[in-house]
């Protein structure tokens, strides 16, 4: 074997997969190359065991990485299913030291074929998805989320993510014809060049990942940067260590097998109380920076970053618009499920329903404000009153200062005289009785109370909103989307003039609407290579997951021409 065949091997091997991404992103059908169900009808028997196993290695122990610029070491992970300290330390690195060997191994990267360093990003997706059991539990473990969420969200759908962002870099790049020819008559006189474009990457790019989902964001940012030839720098949050680990220790692994610079891909791990994120942003060698997390430091980065790529993905305000429904309990149970997933810890999920004051429309009939609102209460008592259910929908709650926004919730509603509908309580985990749990607390509003529920609360936290009408509850639903940005809106109707008449306003505010949809799929469930998350039009991010202009400014595009010697073709 040459030395340039396990090049052309490893493209090869992943073409397919390649092509179907593309194919997939183009028709935004339903696809994925993975499985994200932990069934051992699936995976076997045997690898459930072995990856519990080898998380639990992990475990008070030093996670050995050989990282340029080690200063000490450092981890502060506690589990919320356990309330136990996991035990492991990372390497802490020196930023100039993780910074000059990034720039380093970006020469060789940068003159890489696009379609090789593609090719092994997939490689990287390949083997990630074959530690998927490891990274539930770590996920479990950091985040709160559960097994199986744990496993699908962070796992197979968190890969294609980062695929989809692969299946645009390849796109874009594919764009740009290597070479050209160029004939044209001046005067007299043929003018005849031969032109060359050259890719250029922007320079190393830093990932700032969040706590509750760490993997979601960070795969495709990861890939789009790689992909275009940028060396990636990953930046845990202090809380949610072990997942990123996993990954930046599979990602140099794979890249040294194939003759790259490992610090490619560095981990800059950090504690509380001395973050270091901010010394990579303002360092002129990082040129591109992915930031998930709280709307407080995205906005600070939006307002301060300048000469440099930057890619936000905050928070908002989701809202569900209730005007009327054919079936009361189905639509009022997927708002309630949607509001119990993983604790209401997640980007898409709601916290505000609107409801006209005067009650809705039904296929059974009128039914009142408080007919709506208790139906909700009551399916979310469904889930909350069986722990085995409860367990698989709403996991753990990552940490205290989710139980400190419930609290605050409820003293703020007693002080303003609302009505708790519901109070969060804890229930009891079947498999962990240890687990920092809370159902959600559920209080009913009136537009009055607007500065109350239009903050966002990142826990489980529900406002069921008394609006005059169905057309001032869609009003103040896009009002509140444009001024304090959502990643997901939602709205239950019967009448097709109200949905036609206010889904070009969700468009204009920049919010993605789900429409009348009950079933088995979660509304708030966002589909690689099918739903574009994020809208980058509202305070809530300023880029989308994935489309075209989230990976085209990674590179750059330089030329060289000169005349065709005689002869030259």
């Amino acid at each position: 074997m040459n030395e340039q065949q396990p090049s052309i091997d490893i493209v090869a091997k992943h073409q397919t997969t390649l092509d179907h991404a593309i194919q997939a992103v183009k028709t935004r059908k339903s696809w994925s190359p993975f499985k994200d169900s932990p069934s051992t009808k699936i995976h076997g028997p045997e690898k459930p065991g072995l990856g519990k196993a080898a998380f639990e290695a992990h475990l008070h122990q030093p996670f050995s990485l050989d990282l340029p610029g080690i200063k000490g070491w450092a981890g502060e992970e506690v589990s919320p299913f356990t309330q136990q300290k996991l035990g492991i330390t990372y390497p802490l690195c020196d930023p100039h030291a993780t910074i000059t060997a990034a720039k380093s191994s970006m020469t060789d990267w940068a003159k890489a074929a696009p379609n090789l360093r593609v090719s092994l990003c997939l490689e990287i997706a390949e083997r990630m998805y074959d530690r998927n059991f490891e990274m539930a539990h770590s996920v479990m473990h950091v985040a709160g989320q559960s097994y199986t969420q744990a496993f699908s969200g962070s796992g197979p759908n968190a890969l294609d993510r980062g695929i989809e962002a692969l299946a645009y870099a390849a796109i874009a790049m594919d764009n740009v014809t290597p070479s050209a020819q160029y004939h044209r008559m001046f005067g007299r006189e043929e003018v005849n060049l031969e032109k060359t474009y050259t890719l250029v990457p922007r320079g190393i790019g830093l990932v700032i990942c969040c706590a509750s989902f760490p993997t979601w964001n960070a795969y495709p940012a990861m890939f789009a940067s790689l992909a275009t030839g940028n060396p990636v720098v990953v930046k845990p949050h202090p809380i949610a260590i072990l997942p990123m680990a996993l990954v930046v220790e599979t990602c140099r692994a794979t890249l040294a097998e194939f003759g790259f610079d490992p610090n490619l891909v560095t981990l800059a791990t950090d504690t509380l109380a001395e973050p270091i994120a901010q010394q990579y942003i303002d360092h002129p060698d990082v040129q591109i920076i992915d930031f998930t997390g709280s709307p407080r430091f995205g906005n600070y980065l939006e307002s301060t970053v300048t000469r440099k790529l930057l890619y936000t993905e905050t928070a908002g305000v989701n809202s569900v618009v209730v005007e009327s429904v054919d079936n009361l309990a189905e639509s009022m149970r997927a708002i309630a499920r949607a509001t119990c997933l993983f604790s209401a810890q997640m980007c898409t999920s709601p916290q505000v329903v609107y409801v006209p004051k005067e009650g809705i429309k039904t296929a059974q009939g009128h039914v009142s404000f408080e007919q709506v609102a208790q139906t909700i209460v009551s399916e979310i008592d469904v889930i909350a009153q069986d722990p085995k259910l409860a367990a698989g929908i709403m996991g753990a709650v990552q940490g205290q200062v989710s139980l400190d926004v419930v609290e605050a919730a409820a003293a703020m509603a007693d002080e303003q005289g609302l009505s708790i509908l519901r109070h969060a309580k804890p229930y009891n985990h079947p498999d962990f009785p240890n687990a920092r749990t809370r159902t959600p607390i559920v209080i009913s509003a009136t537009s009055e109370h607007k500065q109350m529920y239009s903050e966002e609360r990142f826990g489980p936290v529900l406002f069921i909103v008394a609006a005059n009408s169905g057309n001032d509850a869609a009003q103040e639903a896009t009002e509140l989307a444009r001024t304090r940005g959502t990643i997901s809106c939602y709205m239950y109707s019967t009448d097709e003039d109200y949905i036609d008449h206010w889904v070009d306003v969700y468009a204009q505010v920049g919010a993605n609407l789900t429409i009348n949809l009950t079933g088995a799929m979660w509304i708030n469930f966002a589909a690689a290579y099918s739903d574009f998350h994020v809208t980058g039009l509202n305070p809530a991010g300023n880029a989308c997951l994935a489309d075209l202009s989230f990976v085209a400014s990674r590179f750059r595009i330089a030329q060289r021409r000169r005349p065709i010697t005689e002869g030259a073709a």
